[in-house]
């Protein structure tokens, strides 16, 4: 398969869900065989931070790349827009340290990618991952796997005690076919919003984190049910954390065919599937 960078330049610009700073970004075209990265133009230098597995700082309630004051948070949703609309290579510029929040979702990064396009490059994709056994990683009853499939699908469950989330549960295929795969990620996964619980804010709030988040970037759930609905999807939530493992994942360059299965999982747990699968496939 050729690889595909963006056909024009992208721009946004929000607040962060943790740090509550406002920063901007702009998505570049990027030469083939460079990947995803992250230019921290607001530094001296303009240090560069590669999307990659080995580039992951600390999972804290999101994914954050880099090294001590060289970093960039919360870079999930942004990097499954990217590899879910089928963009090997970008780069990222960010004038801050933490990715913009927008509505919560990856829609409007989509919207954005859709609306530019992609450009074919000459680079195909040199090698693949192979899984040929199942990998996973479990903490008590959370875990996450990757089993040997010929496809490669992202399937995941959640269960919470309030009544309005409960068990859920959902599958999405990443079809071989680039337009399809878009389209289906577009309509399906993107428009996910993050998710939070009533009762965990005022920790939240008290631990440093969530000062950029509201129920304009956010749905929050109570003992009584949404406080901000109405719900995109019937299982909004769950589709949010196949949107999560699909941005943690992407950070292996690209997807192995395999079925990706999670329960309960998180960023960390993500990531440790992220580190195995690489560690067995070299």
């Amino acid at each position: 398969m050729k690889q595909h960078s963006l056909a024009g330049a992208i721009a946004r610009e929000g607040v962060g869900l943790h740090s509550g700073v406002a920063t901007q970004v702009r998505i570049l075209p990027a030469e083939s065989g460079s990947s995803r990265y992250f230019v921290r133009v607001d530094l001296p230098d303009s240090p560069i931070i590669p999307a990659q597995v080995a580039a992951v700082h600390q999972t804290v309630l999101s994914t954050q790349l880099g090294k001590d004051e060289v970093s960039v948070r919360t870079v999930e949703h942004l990097l499954a827009a990217l590899a879910g609309m089928g963009v090997d290579n970008a780069r990222i510029e960010i004038d801050g340290p933490e990715v913009p929040l927008l509505d919560g979702s990856a829609k409007e990064w989509v919207s954005s990618i859709a609306e530019v396009g992609l450009v074919e490059q000459a680079t195909s994709h040199s090698a693949y991952l192979d899984i040929s056994e199942p990998i996973w990683i479990r903490q008590d009853d959370a875990f996450v796997a990757a089993i040997p499939a010929p496809e490669t699908r992202f399937s995941y469950g959640i269960d919470f005690d309030l009544p309005a989330i409960g068990n859920q549960w959902h599958s999405w295929l990443l079809t071989t076919e680039p337009n399809q795969a878009a389209s289906s990620f577009a309509q399906e996964i993107a428009p996910a919003r993050t998710f939070g619980l009533l009762h965990q804010l005022e920790y939240l709030q008290k631990s440093g984190l969530i000062k950029g988040g509201s129920l304009d970037n956010a749905l929050v759930c109570g003992p009584d049910g949404w406080l901000n609905p109405p719900l995109r999807f019937a299982n909004e939530p769950v589709r949010h954390k196949i949107l999560d493992l699909v941005g943690d994942l992407s950070l292996l360059g690209y997807f192995p065919r395999a079925h990706f299965l999670a329960y309960k999982a998180s960023h960390n747990l993500h990531i440790q599937l992220a580190q195995k699968i690489l560690a067995v496939t070299k």
